[in-house]
């Protein structure tokens, strides 16, 4: 079997990124075991991520800025020897598409890869005074430099076929090894609805504060309230217990969830996510309730292998049905990540997955 090089053009290290973990990163030992060498390279370390998503820091922003472009220069001397590059979301940070632009000029194929409404402006809260230097519709002209693109859902995949005619939908899925609930699960006397996220969706959870607020008062010393994330969070709304994410025991805090919820707005942004929160629970087999919004309605099947809730009366209605029955739990539970196991795993993607990869060089 002839070696294969493959590029990858990431922002972050390994482990660091949730849509680099589960879009690219799980597959790398599969792409590996079938002729694939792999070049992972990302442009921020751990230093740099205190300071690149702090407020202010704009000295030590620009820094890093600097050393990142010249990362990427680099990086185009090493696709010169690469059979496809893979970039997620973008090759730099900034407005410009000067490296994807280069990249589309050599001989080798460009796989594009991105799991959310990139074309619209989401950024981070310590970078919001910077935001004009983002220009987000630069994903337009990313998608015509690139070979082919692969979407997390059928929203990203309407916009990307704009602009270019190979586009692939592959879902956000989850390592059912890895992500395996356990058979001696602690027992808790309280009920434990939690959510997990990263700093931006914060926002997201802080929306069904109000309904938790309501169930802590009707279900009064049942319930307790978890949050893991990566940024120290705290409310004084409900009684919460806040846990920083952390990659070794990621698995372990997320087991303590009897409930797991997902609550999004409605938007052009949201329709564009690939429900990985939701998917996460439910190989857990932790009943879940999401919203019914973008792939959300694709995955859940109300009532069967989950909830979808669209108020605050249904909120309150579903999770109330969910903390009042153990076994509706244990069944809904065991329903979700059946689900996840034949349409959402990667075991069950990934053939597919290295077969696009076999067929871009084949056709190149």
């Amino acid at each position: 079997m002839k070696t294969k090089r493959l590029l990858c053009l990431v922002h972050h290290r390994p482990d660091r990124s949730p849509g680099q973990r589960f879009r690219i990163e799980h597959f790398l030992p599969a792409l590996q075991d079938n002729g694939w060498e792999i070049q992972y390279s990302n442009i921020l370390n751990q230093k740099d991520d205190a300071v690149f998503y702090a407020s202010g820091h704009y000295f030590g922003k620009f820094r890093i800025m600097i050393k990142s472009f010249f990362h990427r220069l680099r990086d185009l001397k090493q696709a010169k020897k690469a059979d496809a590059v893979f970039i997620y979301r973008e090759a730099f940070m900034l407005g410009s598409t000067f490296f994807e632009k280069r990249l589309s000029k050599m001989q080798v194929p460009i796989i594009f890869d991105f799991d959310d409404s990139i074309w619209l402006n989401d950024t981070s809260a310590g970078n919001q005074n910077l935001s004009w230097l983002k220009k987000p519709q630069k994903t337009a002209k990313i998608c015509q430099y690139a070979d082919c693109v692969f979407v997390g859902n059928e929203y990203l995949a309407e916009y990307a076929r704009q602009f270019n005619e190979k586009v692939h939908v592959v879902p956000t899925v989850i390592d059912t090894d890895y992500h395996h609930p356990t058979k001696d699960k602690k027992q808790s006397s309280k009920l434990c609805i939690g959510w997990t996220g990263t700093q931006p969706t914060l926002k997201h959870f802080e929306t069904i504060i109000p309904v938790l607020k309501i169930l802590n008062e009707r279900f009064p010393d049942k319930l307790c309230f978890r949050v893991i994330v990566n940024f120290p969070y705290h409310t004084d709304d409900i009684p919460l217990e806040v846990i920083q994410w952390d990659k070794t025991s990621e698995i372990e805090t997320l087991q303590h969830f009897d409930i797991g919820i997902m609550p999004l707005p409605d938007n052009q942004w949201t329709r564009g996510k690939c429900g990985f929160k939701g998917l996460q629970y439910m190989a857990l087999e932790i009943p879940t309730i999401m919203s019914p919004v973008g792939v959300n309605l694709e995955i859940i099947s109300d009532g069967e292998n989950g909830f979808l809730a669209t108020d605050e009366a249904e909120w309150i209605e579903k999770i109330s049905q969910l903390i009042e029955s153990e076994s509706l739990r244990r069944e809904m539970g065991v329903a979700g990540r059946k689900a996840v196991l034949e349409k959402y795993s990667k075991q069950a993607w990934k053939d597919e997955y290295i077969h696009f990869f076999q067929k871009l060089i084949h056709n190149s």
